[in-house]
């Protein structure tokens, strides 16, 4: 619940209240002229006893055009006398106030066909839109009319019109309906065809050229990338599997990759991944950690895979990591008002006064400087991008390759270190569980891969002071944890994501305790968040603890990937992956259930229902269970070959883990005949004969019996 806020002391500014919130992008507006309130219930309540409409703006600490708006538009100050005398403020910081994102979004839209951050709104005193839009300059502008402006028409139309007034909220009303009583077309695929549905849509929006999926602006498609995987596995569809591998390679070569620091910006705006959106999200890093774990293991351990999970968990670690376990959420794009980008990008004049002129030469031409890297508004700026391999950017210098390799080594670190002087860009530390929950999965299943005890370890921290606590039996994980305590009960990609990555750390470790966890938390999944057909819920009424505005009464069905994992989706992973190492025919069907549930749901809706085209594949393949058995080199042969091992529902063991993790009986009764070295291996309940060869290991997974 919003907490109680002292009246403010004499002369403290008009943004007063915002200055105690938990949330950095509350805080950063405590300074406005504007009578900024937190969400809940207060405003709403001012709202009809003045008998003002309200001014939600809805934006994130990460997010670059809130800042312009923020900097310029509510930093004007006849902006902010309209607002004052007009409306009651209230502002949101979308990753703290998911639900409410959601619901705005969703009004906004189906009112203008428009949305994104910042979101800006005008709510009725009962907090229904009947105006909104996003980015508005202070005065015309940017081909879009300016929030003076804005601010006098909407203040006129409450008082003068207000059956419009009426009317608009109204229709939203009408839209909404509409969208909750149309789900997928009538033709929408069964659930056997769907992963064959989104694989044509895939193909049909793949670049052949850059990789990934459809034109400018391009995001990161990393669940996308995990079906093509499974399905190249399944099918035998050599493109699945070469789609995923390229577009892989080509966001790591492009500027949307961070070749300094690691990690991944936001998005491209260029079909080419070029230029970037600059700000860094965990929630992609963690979910393109994860791909990246996946294709290395694919594709025999490339080269530039591993360089990108290395760099990309130094960067989460380095940036995002808390000192007592767990990540933040996100570093900003910019450093200072009306910065785009600086911290990342380079002059060529910059490079020259750091370089020696061999290293110059080659960084300009490896990094493409001069290039498509340009910055469309300050040409002179450039972002670094892999424009030709290192042998053909070495030519003509004289050097060997390797010598080329050690120079550019050498320029890199002085680039970081010059980097390293410059002001920061803003880090958001708040703890979120979904995004820790993702955060388990790459750095439990990379660790393993990478033979890395450190990454495991630090998922481990993680999941623990979650489960210490954010963590409740019969309520399951909160949205975030902070120095006030647990907030955000009640959603449901904290609970989905959590269990997903508690499930991958638990069999990592082979720890019970994050399996049975992970098992108590989607109980409350099953019992408090099933809503029309069976379709999940986001809120479950019985546990959320924010305010009740109306909206949030209104049911929401997370059910695509916005290009992250959907929460329905991921619930039904987290379904899959728990019966496949706890053999539970419960949970299994469960997850059947919910698949079919979904597909009926998103069978038209192709790349956006990737998600649960993989769950709905995985749930198609028997699960795939390794132990390694023994002790001495040859054993540890075996399991270096084991953990290298690429299977879409593969579970991997160091010797037999204890319950809950099942195995078939016929693998229980040969595990520990003898001491010699081996790896038992099953498919579903079908098991092989041991195996003492790594190389017949990896063939043995690589083509289970029909």
């Amino acid at each position: 619940m919003a907490k109680e806020h002292r009246p403010a002391p004499q002369g403290a500014p008009a943004g007063h209240r915002l200055a105690e919130s938990s949330s950095v992008y509350l805080r950063g507006a405590a300074e406005q002229a504007i009578s900024w309130r937190p969400w809940g219930d207060d405003p709403f309540t001012e709202a009809k006893r003045s008998r003002r409409p309200i001014l939600l703006d809805i934006g994130a600490a990460w997010c670059h055009w809130c800042h312009v708006m923020d900097e310029g538009t509510y930093s004007d100050p006849e902006v902010a006398r309209l607002i004052e005398q007009h409306f009651i403020a209230v502002k949101v910081d979308r990753d703290e106030h998911p639900e409410v994102d959601r619901r705005y979004q969703r009004q906004v839209s189906a009112l203008t066909g428009e949305g994104g951050w910042p979101l800006t709104a005008f709510l009725t005193p009962e907090g229904e839109v009947f105006l909104g839009g996003t980015y508005f300059p202070p005065q015309d502008g940017h081909g879009r009319p300016g929030f003076r402006r804005v601010l006098q028409e909407v203040a006129r139309l409450w008082r003068g019109e207000p059956e419009q007034v009426r009317q608009n909220a109204e229709a939203v009303r009408a839209a909404l309906g509409r969208m909750a009583r149309s789900p997928a077309a009538a033709a929408t695929p069964g659930e056997e065809a769907l992963p064959a549905s989104v694989r044509a849509d895939l193909a049909q929006r793949y670049d052949p050229v850059n990789g990934g999926f459809g034109s400018a602006p391009k995001f990161p498609h990393p669940t996308a990338i995990s079906f093509l995987l499974l399905d190249g596995f399944r099918t035998g569809e050599e493109r699945s599997a070469d789609r995923a591998r390229t577009t892989l390679l080509k966001m790591a070569e492009g500027g949307m990759y961070d070749h300094l620091g690691g990690g991944f910006h936001r998005y491209s705006v260029d079909e080419g991944w070029h230029i970037p959106h600059f700000e860094k999200m965990g929630v992609d890093n963690a979910a393109l950690l994860e791909a990246y774990v996946e294709g290395a293991r694919r594709f025999g351990g490339e080269t530039r895979f591993l360089e990108v999970i290395r760099e990309t968990v130094g960067w989460v670690r380095g940036v995002l990591g808390d000192p007592a376990g767990g990540f933040g959420s996100s570093q900003d794009a910019d450093n200072a008002p009306g910065d785009d980008g600086s911290y990342f990008t380079w002059s060529r004049a910059e490079l020259k006064a750091l370089l020696e002129p061999e290293e110059l030469r080659l960084i300009t031409r490896y990094y493409g400087v001069g290039s498509e890297g340009r910055m469309p508004h300050d040409p002179d700026r450039n972002v670094l991008f892999h424009l030709l391999p290192l042998s053909e950017a070495a030519e003509g210098t004289g050097r060997s390759e390797e010598e080329a390799l050690a120079r550019l080594h050498r320029a890199k670190e002085k680039l970081r270190a010059a980097r390293a002087q410059r002001p920061t860009p803003l880090v958001d530390r708040a703890l979120y569980a979904s995004l820790n929950g993702a955060f388990l999965r790459g750095l439990a299943r990379g660790g393993q891969f990478l033979g890395d005890p450190s990454l495991v370890a630090d998922a481990r921290r993680a999941a623990d002071r979650f489960l210490r606590d954010g963590f409740r039996r019969g309520e399951g994980v909160a949205h975030r944890l902070s120095a006030e305590g647990p907030s955000g009960w009640g959603l449901l990609d904290d609970q989905a994501e959590f269990a997903l990555g508690l499930i991958d750390l638990g069999t990592v470790t082979a720890e019970p305790r994050y399996l049975e966890s992970a098992e108590a938390i989607l109980e409350v999944v099953r019992r408090e968040f099933p809503g029309d057909s069976g379709v999940l819920r986001d809120v479950a009424p019985a546990l959320y603890d924010g305010p009740r505005v109306a909206p949030i009464d209104q049911p929401a069905y997370p059910l695509e990937d916005t290009p992250h994992l959907a929460a329905n989706a991921a619930t039904l992973l987290a379904y899959a992956r728990l019966a496949a190492v706890t053999g539970s025919a419960g949970w299994r069907t469960s997850a059947e259930e919910l698949g079919r549930v979904l597909t009926a749901r998103v069978g038209g809706a192709g790349l956006f229902a990737a998600g649960t085209a993989l769950g709905a594949g995985l749930l198609q393949m028997p699960a795939t269970r390794v132990v390694v058995e023994g002790s001495g080199p040859e054993a540890d042969r075996l399991w270096q070959a084991a953990v290298r091992l690429w299977h879409p529902n593969l579970a991997i063991f160091r010797g037999l883990p204890p319950p809950p993790f099942s195995l078939p009986e016929e693998f229980a009764r040969a595990s520990g005949a003898t001491g010699t070295p081996r790896a038992l291996v099953c498919f579903g309940s079908r098991c092989l004969a041991p195996i003492t060869e790594p190389a017949e290991l990896a063939r043995a997974v690589a083509s289970p019996p029909s």
